[in-house]
């Protein structure tokens, strides 16, 4: 017994405290601010089992028991059983695919008497630890397409079992994961790649039913087709290093488009799409030539992102319409400014803008806040517990929030690149990578700022499964980081 004793103390020694630390500083915020959402006028006792603030030190107690049991556990644990615990979590996402319970329209939850449990939540850590093993070993090499589209496969299988148990927005969180993929060598075209298609989707859709002046031109789809040519041209300059190309191609589609755009306003209106249409067929002809004659495969694929970017665009009117669930087309809308819809899907967002907006500077002060106890904000001590924070906390108290958050991502990265095996490194930044993820959604939705997704923040929101979710994920990175003096004496 002595050497283990020996051991647990040199963990404990080489334990990052200040994380602990952030970590319980945000434990404490957030039962203050479920005691808010969750307080009623003329409650007595904020500590009973029977609310929610006092299940929540239940949640809250359980967490810190098992975030010292994964302490004690050895770090190889999680490097050897990494596998394992992927099945595992994915063999119980399947099978919840098949719940009969139906909570809100959603089959993610496993329900056993009083207790209820989202596997989503603990799937998290699983994939990271399967992304990090796979990642970390020998010969992997994420720029070849056949470890990229591996490591690709990790992410997407738990995605695929989250949404067909109708719970999109969990889904959408294993997409931070190709944050780490780039901290660990994806080629940034591909980070590119899927930026661009959120703008041309953003602006399409915002813009389609927009006229160029009086012509029959949208301007969402008009501006987008010249988006696809200057982003093509410009990775033909950065990519293939051909800047002579370059500037042929953006000087003579942006030419051609302002002629035509001048030419329907004054002269003769028509629609200039289909000719912009063509002058994007003849850049993919011309990088398709370019690539047979400099036999360059970069410019073979700079055109398939070219015909990507166009079948991509020209698919998102069809998948709004035809493939998203009716609210979640409305919420799009209502983010885009299409909508205002403030008594049906607007109506959380525009209530938490009041709530935040009414706590002014230093707030309202502990269960003092309004819109919140006369329950105007739903779900307002789950997904928009923030707009608690800034109506009795008020900009101060907000503020404090955020940068408890941004310390505890800056502790992160510093944990994650003094990581001596590339195991903990891939392990760490898929951490961060969910918890940034986490913050900027949630935060981003309660200020009308990204879509109405519905996923908690960390250490906030109400519930045991994110709670224990989010606490598997950062004490199993604590106990590798301590590990690590002992992993180089191995």
């Amino acid at each position: 017994m002595a050497p283990m004793t020996g051991k647990q103390h040199n963990i404990f020694r080489s334990l990052d405290w200040w994380t602990v630390a952030i970590y319980v500083a945000l434990l404490a915020f957030g039962w203050v601010s479920v005691c808010g959402a969750g307080y009623t006028y003329g409650d007595t006792d904020i500590l009973s089992l029977s609310t929610r603030s006092g299940m929540q030190i239940v949640w809250i107690a359980t967490s810190l028991f098992l975030g010292l049991v994964i302490l004690l556990l050895d770090d190889r644990f999680y490097d050897t059983f990494a596998y394992v615990i992927y099945a595992l979590l994915l063999l119980l996402l399947f099978l919840t695919i098949f719940n009969p319970h139906q909570i809100k329209g959603s089959r993610s939850w496993l329900v056993f008497g009083p207790l209820r449990l989202q596997p989503a939540e603990f799937a998290k850590f699983a994939t990271a630890l399967a992304a990090a093993k796979l990642m970390g070993s020998y010969g992997f090499d994420i720029r070849r397409w056949k470890h990229f589209a591996m490591a690709c496969a990790i992410i997407l299988l738990p995605m695929l079992f989250i949404v067909a148990q109708r719970e999109t927005g969990s889904a959408l969180v294993y997409i931070a994961f190709f944050l780490m993929f780039y901290r660990e060598g994806m080629p940034g075209s591909i980070l590119f790649t899927g930026i661009a298609m959120v703008v041309y989707f953003v602006v399409g859709i915002k813009y389609e039913d927009t006229l160029l002046l009086h012509t029959p031109t949208s301007v969402g789809v008009s501006v987008v087709m010249l988006l696809i040519q200057v982003f093509t041209a410009a990775m033909v300059g950065i990519y293939c290093r051909d800047r002579r190309l370059m500037w042929h191609l953006l000087g003579a589609t942006a030419g051609l488009t302002l002629a035509a755009w001048l030419f329907s306003a004054y002269v003769i209106p028509f629609d200039t799409v289909p000719l912009q249409f063509a002058v994007s067929i003849a850049v993919i002809v011309i990088l398709l030539l370019r690539w047979l004659r400099t036999r360059i495969t970069t410019y073979a694929l700079i055109s398939l992102f070219t015909i990507g970017s166009i079948a991509f665009f020209h698919s998102a009117d069809y998948v709004l319409n035809k493939v998203l669930e009716p609210h979640q087309r409305v919420r799009i809308n209502v983010l885009l400014g299409l909508e205002d819809d403030l008594n049906g899907a607007g109506y959380n967002v525009h209530q938490s803008e009041i709530a935040i907006g009414s706590g002014g500077l230093r707030g309202k002060g502990f269960l003092n806040g309004t819109q919140t106890k006369l329950k105007f904000v739903p779900e307002q001590d789950t997904d928009f517990i923030f707009c608690t924070v800034g109506e009795e906390e008020g900009f101060l108290g907000s503020a404090t929030v955020l940068v408890l958050f941004l310390l505890l991502i800056l502790r992160l990265i510093r944990l994650a690149e003094r990581q001596p095996m590339s195991f903990g490194r891939i392990y760490g930044y898929g951490v961060l990578s969910i918890f940034l993820f986490h913050v900027f959604i949630n935060v981003g939705m309660v200020l009308g700022l990204t879509p109405v997704i519905g996923i908690p923040l960390p250490f906030f929101s109400y519930g045991g499964s994110s709670l224990w979710g989010f606490t598997l994920l950062l004490f199993i990175f604590l106990r590798i980081d301590a590990g690590r003096n002992l992993t180089r004496m191995r």
